[in-house]
This record gives C-alpha cells, structure tokens and sequence, in this order.
C-alpha cells in the first residue's frame, strides 16, 4: 500500500436540491466575472490586490457578495478576524483569515486557499481554532468562517425558527468562497481549493465538496459527522441534540476547557432536514445529506479522513466518530476510489495532547500530519 503525499493515495489505519446548487454556482461565476472588472477599475483586487498600508496590520478588504464588514479587522496582519453581516445568516459573523508569513512582502505571489471548518459551539473569534499547523503554513492561505454554533453547514429546511435565518451554504459557498477570492491573492481554481473540518465541521467538509466538487479539489474530515444515515442514529441524535440543546456533551470543537450549556435559541429536532425518523420514508433529506452515501461525488478529490476510538467506550462521542467514519471509509472502498485514512486509537502513538478523544489535541495532531500532504498537493497541481 502507498501513501502519496498529495492525499489520494491509500493509507492503513495507524492502530441535493443538485438544480440549486448548480444555479448557485452559476451565479457566483457570473458575479466573479463581473466583480472582476469593477474591482479592477477601483484598486486592483483581483489583478494587483492592495497593498499593506501597514506591514503590521491586516490587509483592507473591500465589501461585497452580500457581505457587509462591520468595524476593523482586529489581529496582526496575517492572523486577523473580520467580522461581517449577511441577510442570508442572521446576527454577525465572524471570519478568521491566516496569511502566509510572506503574504505581504510579495506582492505579485498568490496562493492555494483552505477553508477550515470549526466545530458545533465555537466562533472563528476563538484564537484557539488557528491551531499551529495552520499558523505555520507558508504556502497557503487558511479561511476560517463562522458555521454558527450548531448551524450544520447546510442551509436550514425550516428558516422561521427563533435561530432567524440560517442559509450557511449560502452564505459560504455564494458569498465567503467569491469575496476572499476577489480580496486576497488566491489561485482561485478546483485543484488549489481545499476544505476540511471536524466534528460538525467535518460533516460540512465532505457536504460541501460533494455539492460543490468543482469548488474543491481536496476535502478532509476530522472526528467528523461523516455518516447521517438510518444505520447510526446516534449520529442523527448528536445534530438533534444541538438544536433542542440537550447537546452539551456533544460540543463538537472544544477547544478550551468551556462547554456551552446552550446552542442558541431552542428550536425543533426538524429545523434542519426534516424529521430524523425513518417513518414512511420522512427522513429523506437527512439520507440526501448523508455523506457516506454520496462519496462517490467525490471521484476525483483528494480526501483525508482520520478519528480516534474513544477508548473503545459507547460512552464517548469518538467512539460514534470512529463508527461513522469507518462506514465512510467503507463506501469509498466499495467505490475504489483512494484516500488517506488514520485511526489513531486511543492517541498513544499519535503524539502530541491527544488521548483518543473528541478532543483539541488530537485535531492539532491530526493537522500536523494533513497540513503538509495538503500542500504538497497544491503544490503539484499549481
């Protein structure tokens, strides 16, 4: 067996709404196309982006895409937070940018983009969700945008909850992925985009690279929720559990030490797919977002999958994880399509503060072994 660093090659364990989407995507390359030519005539953001007027603060981006920044960025110059306004999520959201240390003293160099994905009950604001490995990179921009405390990456079936509206594939896909393209130097291309995130994020990772597969050229998913299937209801329970916040335990970023007791405004177990019961076939739209049904979308990317196994105890959300993504990794089998997969165990021989958790210290292990397979992979596509 290989492993190839560009993350499509094979690694043992170490231990649609489809006529929607492709509308939406049509709409966001005409608007490209069209922000293209005026941004070019008011500072050159897309063929010579901005430069610093202070190599010791972040770069000044311009509105647009439906995003309204609100207030200054706050950080350095290549780790800062924007915060913007969207009608398509209601309330503020924040977006945290990393920038390649040289981002700023080579004007004319552009770079690979990865969209990182936080978990359920974090904010990009955090500075903990900037893990090293992320920080580090010297080749590639990082994007971190807000998913909302439980807002599952996918745009809400029900959007007259008390959450207001909650369109975060929208917001995502139609609006964050075309405005750091038009406001930052990006090779903005499928084979130089990549998305990945845990837990929730996870789920969102692989959703987004499935409806999107001409977006992203590279996904990673992290003790993700990467089976929403009938066959691990549990699963099902977790993203239940975030809506009716009877989900504390499942707070799938903790990145310090807090657990939110809540996850926003309590709305119904249906809000997002429908209704997570197999009665009459009513829970069609969580069988839609499943992503272990749908990795053959994915012919094509390179995908990275890792877990741990909770110690082998029911008792804790990985050991759900290494379930689910065992199924994902089976299906990908069946399909014989290649990928990158790690199970760490218990975390013993993975390094680092990781203790086989859904846990902080072995994502921070698990970047420090993607984040150099990701690049290579930009690197030989660039």
């Amino acid at each position: 067996m290989r492993n190839r660093a560009g993350c499509r090659g094979y690694t043992a364990t170490a231990g649609q709404g489809a006529g929607e989407a492709r509308r939406g995507l049509q709409r966001v390359k005409a608007a490209l196309a069209a922000a293209g030519a005026a941004l070019l005539l008011v500072g050159g953001l897309l063929g010579a982006p901005s430069a610093y007027a202070d190599a010791a603060a972040p770069p000044v981006l311009a509105d647009g895409f439906g995003l309204t920044q609100v207030g200054a960025p706050t950080g350095s110059a290549t780790n800062f937070v924007i915060t913007v306004r969207t009608a398509e999520v209601a309330q503020e959201h924040h977006i945290r940018i990393l920038l390649p240390a040289g981002y700023g003293a080579e004007p004319a160099k552009r770079y690979p983009v990865f969209y990182f994905l936080h978990g359920a009950s974090d904010d990009p604001a955090n500075p903990a969700v900037a893990y090293p490995a992320l920080t580090r990179s010297t080749s590639m921009i990082t994007v971190i945008p807000d998913g909302g405390l439980r807002g599952w990456y996918t745009n809400w079936l029900d959007q007259s909850t008390a959450a207001g509206a909650q369109n975060w594939e929208n917001f995502h896909i139609n609006q964050v992925v075309p405005f750091i393209d038009a406001n930052l130097r990006t090779l903005a291309s499928r084979p130089t985009r990549a998305v990945g995130g845990l837990s929730m994020g996870g789920f969102g990772a692989l959703h987004y690279a499935q409806r999107h597969p001409d977006l992203f050229g590279q996904v990673a998913t992290f003790s993700g929720a990467d089976d929403l299937s009938v066959d691990h209801m549990v699963m099902r329970g977790a993203v239940v559990a975030t809506l009716t916040n009877a989900g504390a335990p499942l707070c799938g970023n903790a990145v310090d030490a807090s657990c939110s007791l809540t996850f926003g405004p309590t709305v119904s177990s249906d809000a997002v797919f429908g209704t997570p019961y197999p009665v009459l076939n009513a829970d069609w739209r969580w069988n839609e977002a499943d992503p272990s049904a749908h990795m053959a979308a994915l012919a094509g990317t390179g995908i990275a999958i890792y877990t741990g196994n909770g110690h082998g105890s029911p008792s804790t959300m990985e050991f759900w994880v290494e379930s689910a993504a065992r199924h994902a990794k089976e299906s990908l089998d069946a399909l014989g399509l290649p990928y990158h997969y790690v199970d760490y165990g218990d975390g013993s021989t993975w390094g680092g503060d990781c203790h086989g958790g859904h846990e902080s210290g072995c994502w921070a292990q698990d970047l420090v072994d993607y984040v150099p397979r990701l690049e290579a992979a930009f690197a030989a596509s660039s």
